[in-house]
């Protein structure tokens, strides 16, 4: 019973460049969901409680999704790593999306 042990196949240089590129854009996204929340909670109804929770997730997820996507394609080669970063980009900006369609129509968070 021998183990093989996995070596990093790209070089350091790579892995920063390919995920330095990839977080100015879940950077990008980061920042419209905190403009998204200073927007909301600067209206003239305000924000609740549910208010909030709701419009700070899409801060947070991005940063989950970035952590996530790093950890599984950090050891791969660039292509896998890179369509392991795009694919935790594309659900952090549906997931953007999804919560700017929820607060056009839901009127429960408003109102604090």
């Amino acid at each position: 019973m021998s183990t093989v042990a996995r070596t990093r196949s790209l070089p350091t240089w790579l892995v920063v460049t390919i995920a330095g590129i990839f977080g100015l854009f879940y950077a990008f996204v980061v920042w419209s969901s905190v403009a998204l929340l200073i927007q909301q909670a600067n209206g003239a109804l305000g924000l609740n409680g549910l208010g909030w929770f709701v419009y700070i997730l899409p801060i947070v997820f991005p940063l989950v999704a970035f952590g996530i996507a790093f950890a599984i394609g950090a050891r791969r080669r660039a292509g896998e790593f890179a369509l392991a970063l795009l694919a935790g980009l594309t659900l952090s900006a549906a997931f953007w999306l999804a919560i700017v369609g929820y607060g056009a129509t839901s009127y429960g968070l408003y109102g604090g």
